[in-house]
């Protein structure tokens, strides 16, 4: 049975936490998961949700799915895209390995990393890395859209 509040949520971090490598939160183990795929972590840690993750709660819901899992292109976290391009390594040691396994708990990855994902190219990798994902709807660029951007009636779309 689907409770208000998520069942299951928690968070894996760096040491330091200066790394966030997932997120989830899980509300209904019966149905179905969605992995996001956002640009960076921001606030959000394995007890809090931010804005963004306020967001992915509620089209998870909208769309009939029990929870998600959310990694980002950059593990680095920070609340402004441009401290994040700042540091020497955003994206993370061990980063590509936690988009890999995530892919492996959900039934769609979902794009929603914004427009700042070309930085080191770092988009085209994961594009490649995740051939049949989805998205929110793209930018005018073509960047899949970031969910705090879109109405509440926004659906799912391939992003390839």
């Amino acid at each position: 049975m689907e409770t208000l509040f998520p069942i299951n949520k928690g968070a894996y971090f760096s040491l330091n936490r200066e790394y966030r490598f997932a997120l989830w939160r899980i509300w209904d183990e019966s149905k179905p998961l969605l992995f996001f795929i956002g640009l960076n972590p921001s606030t959000a840690d394995g007890e809090t949700d931010d804005p963004t993750i306020r967001r992915c709660i509620g089209f998870c819901r909208d769309f009939g799915y029990g929870g998600f899992y959310i990694g980002n292109l950059f593990a680095y976290r920070a609340t402004d895209p441009l401290t994040m391009k700042q540091q020497t390594d955003p994206v993370g040691v061990t980063n590509n390995y936690w988009l890999e396994e995530l892919r492996h708990r959900c039934e769609r990855v979902v794009f929603i990393w914004g427009v700042h994902g070309s930085h080191l190219k770092r988009d085209q990798q994961v594009i490649a890395a995740f051939p049949d994902a989805y998205c929110l709807g793209k930018t005018s660029g073509g960047h899949p859209r970031h969910p705090l951007y879109l109405p509440r009636l926004t659906g799912l779309r391939k992003f390839n």
